[in-house]
């Protein structure tokens, strides 16, 4: 185990076994040993109900409001000390913060994190793929529909940990959507090898497969994949994963896989990866950001210096980015070139100036606003980016970037200020905006995406937080308060209410509306104590 303290007047992080610059407190092959332990063996049946009641209101503002109730059940069961059994019936995750709006100003799909603790634990186990990118699991897909809609989860289980050197993950969920008159069933099983030297060996099988009488015959989608990494010596790592996916009706072009080297030391870090999908690579459990498959390099250089000369910086960190992805034609569709250094002083600001050399190869014209449509062809630009960060440490701290240069044949300005308020222990806000001016040949437009976030803490388990967004791209608000007053282990009273705005630009049609105002009452028991 390691521990870390962080003096932020000093810019001083202090670890109790010695790290060297380039790791961090996760390097846990370079931590301490504690020994001298003698632990009983602890068994624990943990059991959590819950209990709601929702009024929501749904299409028109003046709409019709409708009341619900419902129950469920999560129970935790320690197999072993490092093994647990996870069980859920009647799912709900109604405390869980919404997702932070996104504008998308391309023709690939948008990435937006779990946040739902049942699937946040123990996720790192079932992580396989490139994230982002190329994601065998992912669990949005389990409970959230493709606009992001809840899917009611019926009931679950999981068992994940460790017996010995081995990592073990099991997972099934079975979904109900009345919308589509069938439901789904989720089987993930995992399996990773803990070798010597930070290495490791493993597998993961996904799979998808529809239930029900309107399910229909070979509805259903599977996938495998094997996974490593190998350590050489302190510093250097290659990692990589290969993966299949099996469609009915498809059987060629199913395949990814990445094949990635990394070398850590003081001076400086330099990665190289290589990334394939198929055509028909299709995780209909994981995440692909780029449909009809691609092939993608990225290499990139990092160095951390520390001039005693330049005594009032802290560290200087030049570094250079490239990736570039081709469709399985040839065609090159995006290449990005960033050339940047970071300058920390030891006051705490940090400031960074960097060029981007750009480029997008579009297939197919797209539509990237309402009236403006980008053609066809290979468009080459470059922009420059400043990013000023003031101590994060202080009260009031402040970040804003800029970036200015060419985009798809026209001209971009894209401003990014942000703004946090900090009192004492108990008061937390964050205001940020982002605006983009972007002027194309078929047009121009203006994207704003603002959102604040607030959080007021009266003790450690009582506390009310909020996220207020407004997208001019859909010309929506939306808002998301919640009160919380926990027990432990994320139960207790929460109150949370919802208010999401569509205003539609035709003065005679009524507003479109979703609110919903929840109070959900949960505990934890403990069965064996």
């Amino acid at each position: 185990m390691n521990f870390q303290r962080t003096i932020r007047r000093r810019k001083e992080t202090a670890f109790w076994a010695p790290l060297p610059i380039q790791f961090d407190l996760m390097r846990v092959s370079l931590a301490g040993a504690l020994t001298g332990l003698n632990l009983p063996v602890q068994r624990n049946l943990s059991l959590v109900p819950y209990t709601l009641g929702e009024a929501r209101q749904r299409g028109a503002a003046d709409g019709e409001t409708k009341f619900f109730g419902d129950i469920g059940l999560d129970a935790k069961y320690s197999v072993t000390p490092s093994l647990t059994l996870d069980t859920t019936v009647n799912t709900d995750f109604a405390q869980v913060e919404v997702d932070e709006q996104q504008v998308n100003l391309d023709r690939f799909n948008l990435f937006f994190p779990e946040k739902r603790p049942f699937f946040l634990e123990n996720a790192g186990l079932f992580a396989v793929g490139s994230s982002g990118e190329a994601e065998v699991f992912f669990s949005r897909r389990i409970g959230i529909g493709e606009d992001g809609e809840e899917i009611p989860i019926l009931a679950g289980a999981r068992l994940s940990g460790r017996a010995g050197p081995t990592n073990i993950g099991l997972l099934n969920m079975q979904t109900d959507d009345p919308e589509d008159g069938f439901g789904n069933n989720f089987t993930v099983a995992r399996v990773r090898q803990d070798l010597k030297g930070r290495s490791n060996i493993g597998a993961i099988f996904v799979a998808r497969n529809a239930t029900g009488e309107s399910a229909g015959d070979g509805n259903h989608n599977l996938a495998f994949a094997a996974d490593g990494r190998w350590g050489i010596g302190r510093t250097g790592l290659i990692s990589g994963f290969a993966a299949r996916t099996d469609t009915p009706g498809v059987t060629a072009d199913q395949h990814a896989f990445q094949l990635q080297a990394r070398n850590d030391t003081q001076p400086l870090t330099l990665s190289l990866g290589y990334l394939e999908t198929g055509r028909n690579f299709n995780p209909e459990v994981g995440f692909l950001s780029r449909v009809g498959g691609f092939r993608k390099i990225e290499a990139t250089a990092f160095s951390r210096l520390r001039p005693k000369r330049l005594s009032k910086f802290q560290e200087i960190r030049p570094h250079s980015n490239y990736r570039a992805y081709w469709n399985h034609d040839g065609f090159q569709e995006t290449g990005f070139w960033h050339i940047d250094s970071s300058w920390e002083l030891k006051s705490g600001t940090e400031f960074s100036t960097g060029i981007n050399l750009t480029r997008e190869g579009v297939v197919r014209a797209f539509e990237i606003y309402p009236g403006v449509e980008v053609p066809a062809g290979t468009y080459d630009h470059q922009e420059a980016q400043l990013n000023v960060q003031s101590n994060e440490g202080a009260a009031v701290s402040g970040r804003f970037q800029v970036n200015a240069g060419g985009f798809f044949g026209g001209d971009r300005v894209s401003l990014s200020p942000q703004l946090r308020i900090r009192v004492g222990d108990t008061f937390n806000s964050e205001w940020s905006w982002t605006r983009n001016n972007i002027d194309l040949p078929d047009g121009s437009f203006t994207t704003n995406l603002a959102r604040a976030r607030l959080s007021y803490s009266f003790t450690p388990r009582l506390f009310v937080q909020s996220l207020v967004q407004y997208n001019d791209r859909v010309n929506a608000w939306s808002s998301n308060f919640r009160f919380g007053w926990l027990q432990q282990a994320n139960t207790g009273i929460f109150v949370v209410y919802t208010d999401s705005h569509l205003i539609e630009d035709d003065p005679l049609r009524p507003v479109t509306a979703d609110r919903s105002f929840i109070v959900k009452i949960s505990r934890m028991f403990d069965a064996l104590r």
